[in-house]
């Protein structure tokens, strides 16, 4: 059955695009009814993002910063951030560019390219992709500090037309060897050598200047207008709309509904934001083939949790109250739980596993990765688990400290539509971890004993 009313809309909408429908989302969102909630999640550059972290006030006493912290700056982000799209997009970007750390080794140089995905997020594709091409994070990923004239490497190239613009078998091995050619004297230069930050530089002589044939254009062409003419390619603006369908919407996603929406954003001169109002806004993103049938990629799994939990605003106070000049490195430990359990999920973020990115479906379903989504119930709650995030849950049962009221306020946080069949055995746990009464002294272990059950069910791993 389609979704129909406003709120059920919403709610799928914030588990999609955003980072989770937590309650106090959703009532924010919809105040102008669901067609403002659309508008409003895609105007976010008028919202105050709520987070002020620098990335150096993370760096060990010695001012060294590791790639492990970076993470945790990011997952901070995604945690404190009152633009959730904004993130969500970000994350998708790092995915369509995946560039691992693993290779590129400077936590500089993944910051900038992460920023550049958030300064992206929705702009226009063709400014994104030439950002992310001269990105110096992505020439040391394939390599093109090593293309120079008369000793191509094609590493870039095959990519830029494989996982960036076209896909598989649209181009030809010809095409490849000249786009390496275009891309000849791309590179990088290395500044302030601690930090290990680097820029886009063009060695003019390492550039191979002759006649080149790329896609059927021919000329004296450079990067440059190689990648413009892979973003006036009709075939680019289908393939950046499947990729995102297929990350937002479902898998498979029709022809026929693919070929609309790349239209909708070849008209709009590649605006993503435009790509993403055409998807929000079509019935098919909310029919029964898309509504709780996409699988919880780890993001979508513990960011959506805390946040449900407000934990991001109590990081804020925390980082607030704290003397003036000094980071509390405290309100960072749900980011650091979060990134090591995402981690044991399968999606360590600034690691993805290869060039193209971390696939999407039931591979995150595994028995490991069931393993660490039921005890991200022990880390959300018992202070003494590894990884913990302490949260203390008593306030949120007070109302109704019975084993049925706990079952019903977690549901809710958590929006899950819990099978009628699973809530006695959820409110079991909550009895036996309770002994009936929800008190300051139980309520960690009950808030654990019925989040692991919820964390297990079939219904709770689809988003």
């Amino acid at each position: 059955m389609a979704l129909e009313t406003d709120r059920q809309k919403c709610a799928h909408l914030l588990r999609r695009f955003g980072l989770g429908a937590s309650e106090s989302e959703l009532d924010y969102y919809l105040q102008d009814g669901f067609n403002g909630a659309v508008d409003r999640l895609l105007d976010y550059p008028s919202v105050d993002e709520g987070f002020g972290i620098d990335v150096d006030s993370l760096a060990n006493p010695d001012g060294k910063l590791g790639m492990g912290q970076v993470v945790n700056w990011w997952v901070a982000r995604m945690i404190m951030t009152r633009r959730p799209l904004q993130e969500k997009m970000t994350l998708f970007w790092h995915d369509h560019f995946a560039t691992s750390a693993s290779k590129v080794g400077s936590p500089y140089m993944m910051t900038a390219q992460n920023e550049t995905f958030r300064r992206n997020a929705t702009g226009n594709f063709r400014a994104m992709l030439r950002e992310a091409s001269k990105d110096p994070a992505m020439i040391l990923w394939l390599d093109n500090q090593q293309n120079v004239k008369g000793h191509a490497n094609e590493n870039f190239a095959r990519e830029v037309m494989e996982l960036f613009t076209l896909g598989i078998g649209h181009y030809s091995e010809k095409d490849v060897q000249e786009g390496a050619r275009a891309f000849t004297g791309w590179s990088l230069q290395r500044f302030n050598g601690k930090k290990g930050e680097a820029e886009f530089t063009f060695r003019q002589r390492q550039h191979d200047t002759g006649q080149k044939t790329y896609l059927g254009e021919n000329g004296t062409l450079d990067g440059d207008q190689v990648l413009d003419i892979l973003c006036d390619n009709p075939r680019s603006s289908e393939f950046i709309t499947w990729k995102l369908w297929r990350w937002f919407g479902y898998e498979n996603p029709e022809p026929e509904l693919v070929s609309r929406h790349a239209a909708t954003f070849r008209a709009s001169g590649l605006d993503i934001k435009s790509l993403l109002k055409s998807i929000m806004s079509s019935s098919e993103f909310y029919s029964e083939k898309a509504e709780r049938k996409e699988f919880k990629n780890p993001v979508d799994f513990c960011i959506a949790t805390l946040r449900q939990l407000g934990v991001g605003e109590q990081m804020k106070t925390t980082i607030a109250q704290a003397p003036a000049g000094q980071f509390p490195r405290a309100a960072m430990t749900p980011a650091a739980s979060a990134q090591q359990t995402m981690k044991g999920m399968g999606m360590w973020l600034m690691y993805p596993p290869d060039v193209s990115g971390w696939a999407p479906g039931q591979g995150w379903i595994t028995t490991a990765t069931m393993v660490e989504r039921i005890a991200w119930g022990d880390r959300l709650f018992l202070p003494n688990a590894r990884y913990a995030v302490r949260y203390n849950p008593f306030t949120l049962f007070q109302s109704d400290p019975s084993p049925a009221g706990v079952v019903t306020r977690l549901s809710s946080i958590f929006d899950v539509p819990l099978k009628e069949e699973h809530k006695p055995v959820l409110m079991e746990a909550a009895r036996k971890a309770s002994g009936g009464a929800v008190t300051a002294q139980n309520a960690n272990v009950t808030a654990s004993a019925v989040a692991r059950l919820i964390f297990a069910t079939p219904e709770f791993q689809f988003c």
